[in-house]
């Protein structure tokens, strides 16, 4: 008997849907209509997965429930709601392998924007203004990345490539990682962000994880350092980073995700000189839909098989414990 599979979507739904639908009895459903359609499935295919439709949606009969659920995204945190992570009969996984290198990609570019005030001669450019002045190096300054995870990794591997100092910081200090050499746990932190040049959150959002860079954390920032969220929006305390954006003590920010998103027009965040926004689309290519379609095909097919499903999330951390690069070819 084939599984029944409910596919979450807004409207655009994923590529290769024969392919999906030769795996598994397939219906396609709106938030709206997720609550109607979830009940009693087998698998749930998050395409859409910023969102509170899966958590209104989820049955109250643990029976009823979905015994896997896939999550077509690295973060995870829509999904950590207790019906969920309590019923041990529910798997979640999800996309790892998509978003590391695409992601690392864009840190770098945002790394060189902001060091080259790339938005300034965007601006002077506009104004047809000839200005010309210095800008800063990469090669040399120091890069903490907070997040020890997959997405991480590959940051730290790229901005090494350019002659960029690393460091990471994670659960568990070290000093022999092979990709960020030192990574810092709580005690050595604090030295940490006092060294930083850059610090690049690239953590998952968890409860140990939320409102992580405080205000308290943002003062003990390198006077002039520049802070890069590519990880969620709730690991930032946004009002106190405004704050200490507007007192001059942090040279800029390049900001992709957000505690509210869309961004609010009113946000001070969107005016702010030496700050970049970006709508979320760090991991975001011209490729990236195929690539999760890829993922999860060869998932569901572990699953009919009864083999080991790949990108399995620890529910009570919130990502795959795993925080060593997958192998080669994956």
């Amino acid at each position: 008997m084939r599984d029944r599979l409910v596919v979450l979507h807004r409207g655009n739904r994923p590529p290769a849907t024969a392919g999906i639908e030769s795996l598994a009895d397939t219906v396609y459903a709106t938030e709206e209509e997720l609550p109607y359609l979830l009940p009693g499935a087998d698998v749930l295919l998050a395409w859409v997965t910023i969102t509170p439709a899966i958590r209104e949606a989820w049955p109250d009969d643990p029976q009823k429930a979905p015994r896997w659920v896939h999550a077509s995204s690295a973060g995870v945190d829509s999904f950590l709601f207790p019906a969920l992570v309590d019923e041990p009969r529910v798997v979640l996984t999800n996309a790892r392998g998509v978003y590391e290198q695409p992601t690392a990609e864009y840190v770098l570019g945002l790394i060189l924007a902001l060091a080259k005030d790339f938005p300034g001669t965007w601006e002077h450019q506009r104004r047809r203004e000839w200005r010309p002045r210095p800008s800063d190096g990469i090669t040399g300054p120091t890069a903490l990345v907070w997040g020890t995870g997959p997405i991480g990794r590959a940051i730290a591997r790229l901005l090494r490539a350019v002659g960029m100092r690393v460091s990471g910081a994670g659960r568990k200090s070290r000093t022999d990682d092979p990709d960020f050499g030192t990574v810092h746990g709580a005690t050595t932190l604090r030295s940490a962000l006092t060294d930083a040049d850059y610090v690049v959150l690239a953590a998952p959002l968890t409860q140990d994880t939320r409102g992580m860079v405080d205000a308290s954390v943002l003062a003990t920032m390198k006077p002039g350092a520049r802070l890069i969220n590519i990880g969620r929006g709730g690991l930032v305390d946004e009002e106190a980073l405004v704050d200490h954006l507007a007192a001059g003590r942090l040279a800029g920010a390049a900001l992709d995700v957000f505690a509210q998103e869309p961004l609010p027009a009113e946000s001070p965040l969107w005016h702010m000189p030496g700050v970049m926004i970006s709508p979320h689309t760090a991991g975001e290519t011209t490729s990236e839909r195929e690539a999760l379609v890829e993922v999860f095909l060869d998932n569901i097919t572990r699953h009919i098989e009864g083999r080991p499903l790949r990108n399995v999330v620890d529910k009570r951390r919130g990502y795959v414990v795993d925080d060593t690069p997958p192998p080669e070819g994956e």
